[in-house]
């Protein structure tokens, strides 16, 4: 755990105190740290309510003040299971009536594993730690919401209670925090999308399935045309995959069964008369497609290192219950490519890839990221992870080592690797400080050879080549939601939906014409430019266009005509005041072009 996770699950204890302090007969489960805070489940007669806070925090503020230790005691499993049967495991003392989710829990702990519990005053729990030294060393906490959880997210078992809350090491960092919430719910990507009209869902498509309006395309196929330029500029090339493919490939590649349950029920037919039935699955990734592209051409050393880009749609059976506007959805469009390489070359195109990630952060203003490095764990070799030790560790050794030649910003997660190698998950964080898991660049040394890809060496031998699964802008639907955010939907000049408004102060012919003139230059341009010749007054056309966050307002009055220039309007910066025509039709072009 991180410091902060460890306040956070020390926090978890003295929410559970404090509840004990008031409802005494509270059976507790579970109190996890997680993302920006912590939970506890509960079974309490009393439904709890956002009213009862301010008396829990109260004696949670007491129990803090008390500067209790955490103390840590081992103990046996017979201990453990009886301490749970007397009722003395969460739980302040005296209770009689066991503690069942406790007592549950103890059961289910592997064999030979270390049980542990802590205790903070007069509160004793099952836990496996770590925590502060002491309830003082607690900072600024709140509570924060509630919600009902099945225990062990069974709903056979008993529905709980579930208290959230979160804390930080000071009151200012907990301040910094709310108000970040705060301007996070104005930049919510599924409020500016509507608003915007960017995109929607619906239920006759399906949920977790976006449909992309008008000016949510142009975001899509900007990030495209962005993502096929640099990657035409590093060595790529395109290729295209359908969308379905036969059981068999799935098999091969091993994505069956390893996430059989993120991929949509397979389609099942017999493609002749009386023939076998054979299952189809839609494609929830593209890798294995691109493996049968390498092999469809007979390779050599002098082909590598072979790019395989592609923006590949993938449908993925995510859980109803974690569908999250653009965030989590079925349907997506990923930013894909396959590197097929030399264990020489590896080293260069895997710090490649990391450069282009860095040099997209720089295009859309990301100051502030991290790269997840996932290796895998020894223990679940087979289960979790191919069984191939000394490949895991000299391809963890080689992406570690890429890492620090290269100076990147990192950190190093066990056990969270893809199954068929070490990987990196980039989070950045938008312009307010929320975080986001946006892109992965991922080593693939078992999956290849599964699909006998090989290639002739100058020895004229047959070799296995490397594969590096790389998306460096993730997902269209992720990444959009992260930029709606980031930009609050101000997108930058290059990238907004309606780039120009031309507009005039006046409906008389002169200009009109004028106006029409120049939205037809702007846009035998190519630039997304639109017209508002109505009679309506200036002030409210301007303020029709900043609530469409048009980035730039063209106005022709009568002296910009006589002068042949347009008076600049830029959305959030207001009048620039009057320039010639030709130069400020130079400069958007440029910006455009430049993607300033």
């Amino acid at each position: 755990m991180t410091e902060l996770e460890t306040l956070r699950h020390s926090c978890a204890h003295v929410l559970a105190t404090a509840i004990l302090k008031i409802w005494p007969e509270a059976q507790f489960a579970a109190g996890p740290p997680v993302e920006n805070g912590f939970y506890y489940d509960l079974e309490l007669p009393h439904r709890i309510t956002p009213e009862d806070f301010a008396r829990i925090e109260e004696e949670m503020k007491k129990e803090i003040k008390a500067n209790n230790r955490f103390e840590r005691i081992e103990v046996s499993r017979e201990e453990a299971i009886a301490m749970a049967e007397r009722g003395e495991l969460a739980a302040l003392g005296g209770r009689t009536e066991p503690s069942k989710f406790k007592l549950d829990i103890v059961q289910h702990i592997p064999d030979g594993e270390v049980i542990t519990i802590y205790r903070n005053g007069q509160f004793t729990d099952l836990c496996a730690g770590p925590h502060v030294s002491h309830t003082g060393r607690i900072g600024a906490f709140k509570l924060t919401n509630l919600a009902s959880a099945y225990y062990k997210g069974d709903e056979r078992n008993p529905q709980l209670q579930r208290v959230y809350g979160t804390a930080f090491k000071n009151k200012t960092e907990m301040e910094a925090y709310f108000t970040m919430l705060e301007e996070a719910k104005k930049r919510d990507h599924r409020k500016i999308g509507r608003e915007m009209e960017l995109f929607c869902f619906d239920e006759d498509v399906g949920p977790g399935l976006p449909l992309w309006l008008p000016k949510g395309t142009v975001l899509v196929e900007e990030l495209e045309r962005l993502a096929k330029e640099t990657e035409f500029a590093a060595g790529y090339q395109r290729v295209r995959t359908p969308h379905i493919a036969r059981e068999s490939m799935y098999k091969c590649s091993g994505h069956l069964p390893y996430y059989a349950d993120s991929m949509f029920p397979p389609m099942e037919f017999s493609e002749e008369e009386g023939g076998d039935s054979v299952k189809y699955y839609l494609k929830a990734m593209n890798c294995p497609h691109h493996h049968k592209l390498f092999g469809a051409v007979q390779r050599s050393y002098r082909d590598l290192p072979l790019r395989l880009a592609e923006y590949g749609a993938c449908y993925r059976y995510e859980q109803s219950g974690e569908l999250f506007g653009l965030m989590r959805v079925r349907s997506m469009q990923m930013n894909d490519a396959h590197i097929y390489c030399t264990e020489d070359q590896f080293e260069q195109e895997f710090r490649a890839v990391n450069e282009m990630y860095l040099k997209y952060f720089k295009i859309f203003g990301i100051d502030k990221y991290v790269m997840r490095f996932s290796t895998h764990d020894p223990a679940k070799l087979g289960q979790k992870f191919v069984d191939q030790p000394e490949l895991w560790k000299k391809t963890e050794d080689m992406v570690r080592n890429v890492l620090i030649r290269s100076g990147i910003n990192y950190v190093e997660v066990p056990n969270e690797a893809a199954f068929y190698g070490p990987k990196i998950d980039v989070q950045v964080w938008s312009a307010i400080g929320r975080e986001f898991t946006i892109a992965t660049n991922q080593v693939d040394f078992a999956v290849p050879a599964r699909f006998g890809l090989t290639y002739k060496d100058r020895d004229n031998t047959e070799k296995t080549p490397l594969c590096i699964h790389r998306a460096p802008l993730g997902t269209h639907e992720r990444f959009i939601g992260f930029l709606i955010e980031h930009y609050a939907g101000n997108f930058p000049l290059w990238l907004a939906p309606e780039q120009v408004r031309v507009m005039t102060i006046g409906d008389e012919d002169p200009l009109v014409d004028a106006a029409k003139d120049l939205h037809a230059e702007l846009r035998s341009l190519g630039i997304r430019a639109e017209l508002d010749i109505s009679s309506d007054k200036i002030n409210g056309k301007i303020q029709r266009a900043e609530q469409a966050k048009v980035h730039t307002m063209l106005v022709i009055g009568k002296r910009d005509l006589e002068a042949g220039a347009v008076s600049v309007r830029e959305h959030g910066k207001g009048n620039l005041g009057a320039k010639p025509r030709a130069e400020v039709v130079t400069a958007l072009a440029d910006a455009i072009k430049n993607r300033a």
